[in-house]
């Protein structure tokens, strides 16, 4: 009984931190679209080839246009690309 109370505990906590893609959409759409369409994301020869690289580019293209997005915010945006596009 104890390892059941304590596995939905987990699945709870990994519940509540899950990245919030509509959250990411809306982030995308305000900061992103200006320099990016869906083609920089779809290319034959894009950047990004694993999910690590995504997360560095999603933090190298916020840091160059200069928001602030907190931790989760970053990760919501990778999560929306990853769901949209790249599918790692």
């Amino acid at each position: 009984m104890k390892f059941l109370a304590t596995l939905l505990l987990f699945l709870w906590l990994g519940a509540i931190q899950a990245a919030d893609i509509e959250n990411g959409d809306d982030l995308h759409f305000e900061h992103c679209t200006g320099c990016h369409d869906s083609g920089v994301y779809t290319r034959a020869n894009r950047k990004v080839g694993d999910l690590a690289r995504l997360g560095q580019q999603v933090r190298f293209c916020r840091d160059a246009i200069g928001v602030t997005w907190f931790d989760d915010e970053v990760d919501d945006v990778i999560e929306y690309l990853n769901t949209t596009y790249y599918h790692f």
